[in-house]
């Protein structure tokens, strides 16, 4: 039986926007040259988030066409995560900010013994949106890494590009977050972003969801929960990294008791020991109430990508782990409609039949209770970590500006004016500011 619409309703927050286009990209072979592409017919602006930013020739591919943008006079924002982007040189960001790109980055951290500091709740979300009509969302990163000439690391991931009244609730987000407001309300009205919504582009009607550490702490994994519950068919999950809350394990599991054919694609390699051991358990729970599992072995897993019967699809940035579900800055799209549902539900089926090993559930063995009592602790650490960082005092995060350096040099010169215009008073002040003189929050 097929879902039937009245049957799912969404979180109370959130509501269907009709009229929308979406077309999958998989990989970096369909992602990047669309982006790319996207930035070069740009007229007015460009808004760019990412988790991960490399200088490699991805990353050169980029900046070389967010430099043409911001050359011919597109207003361009740049968000990159300070923990996910760590080592882009100086001539790299300084060049782009020369041009007039705004280039923002999250929460910068500090590093102590070479370690990077701050690791919990990063912005993780990979947003595009250009002139405010078009828009890219999804798992992919601006790295070598999702190119199959990268090599068996290459990574298999997803994104989507979109048209239509959905990328208006996007555009405004994440102009929000670029400028630093995190989801705040702005003293003044943001004109680019009260521009008139995009035009009607297609059938599918659509969601844009996020996910933070305020007033949308679970938004993401309640509409998988709620597409679980309403589930009558098949659902089909891919998910690189997969230990969702108990409610979300209990709704797969009843789903599959009541007759549907849940399928769930993982890593075949975790790049933790730790994962497989918690897997194991976590294997044998959703097995024993006839979840499928398939194990992709081609290379890394990092879709985040799922579907329910055959209309609800979501692509994201979010994982099904405690960083993403608890702690990290994410963004999805929820998508109601037939015909994308049904490419990616063969693009999904193709890579279980053809990449990946199904799991069966373990014979019996005489040391089944040690194997499954060590994968029960391990995986219910992994699952209270959340809640256990939520102690620990809670960092602020910050949004730091990068400034051209005739800019900051200006500022330098006419702080020390006015420190020696003040006198001896402010002279502690000076002291303060001069070694931010490079950026601004």
């Amino acid at each position: 039986m097929n879902l039937r619409r009245p049957n799912f309703r969404p979180p109370r927050s959130s509501r269907w926007v009709p009229g929308n286009h979406f077309e999958l990209l998989e990989n970096g072979e369909e992602f990047f040259p669309r982006v790319f592409e996207a930035i070069r017919a740009a007229q007015r602006e460009v808004v760019l988030e990412t988790f991960i930013l490399f200088e490699d020739k991805i990353g050169k591919q980029l900046h070389e066409a967010l430099l043409a943008a911001a050359d011919r006079g597109v207003e361009v924002h740049v968000l990159v995560d300070g923990f996910g982007s760590p080592d882009l040189s100086d001539e790299f960001v300084g060049s782009l900010v020369g041009a007039g790109v705004r280039f923002r980055i999250f929460d910068p951290g500090r590093r102590f013994m070479g370690q990077r500091l701050n690791v919990l709740r990063r912005m993780h979300r990979k947003i595009v949106v250009v002139d405010g009509e078009l828009g890219f969302i999804g798992g992919i990163n601006y790295s070598a890494d999702h190119v199959a000439d990268f090599g068996p690391e290459a990574k298999q991931d997803y994104s989507v590009a979109m048209r239509g009244p959905i990328v208006a609730q996007m555009h405004r987000f994440a102009r929000e977050a670029v400028l630093g407001r995190g989801g705040r309300r702005p003293q003044q009205p943001d004109r680019k972003a009260q521009q008139k919504e995009p035009a009607t582009a297609g059938s599918a009607d659509a969601i844009f969801v996020t996910r933070d550490n305020h007033h949308h702490t679970n938004d993401i994994e309640r509409h998988y929960r709620v597409a679980l519950r309403s589930a009558r068919d098949r659902v089909v999950i891919a998910n690189a990294y997969f230990f969702p809350g108990y409610r979300f394990i209990r709704e797969m599991r009843r789903a599959a008791k009541r007759g549907v054919d849940v399928r769930l694609i993982l890593q075949g390699q975790p790049d933790m020991a730790i994962v497989r051991t918690a897997a194991s358990m976590l294997y044998d729970h959703l097995l024993r109430a006839g979840v499928r599992i398939y194990e992709y072995c081609d290379r890394p897993l990092h879709g985040k990508v799922a579907l329910v019967d055959d209309e609800w699809s979501t692509v994201g940035s979010s994982n099904l782990d405690p960083l993403s579900l608890s702690l990290n800055l994410e963004a999805n799209v929820i998508i109601r409609d037939r015909a994308f549902n049904d490419h990616l539900y063969g693009r999904l089926s193709h890579l279980m039949e053809n990449s990946c090993k199904q799991i069966k559930p373990q014979p019996s063995g005489r040391f089944d209770g040690l194997r499954l009592m060590r994968s029960y602790l391990v995986f219910h650490l992994m699952r209270w970590f959340p809640t256990w960082a939520g102690w620990l005092p809670r960092h602020q995060p910050t949004i730091t500006m990068v400034r051209a350096e005739a800019e900051a040099a200006a500022a330098a010169t006419a702080a020390a004016a006015s420190t020696q215009a003040d006198g001896a008073t402010h002279g502690a002040a000076a002291q303060a500011t001069a070694p931010n003189a490079g950026v601004a929050a």
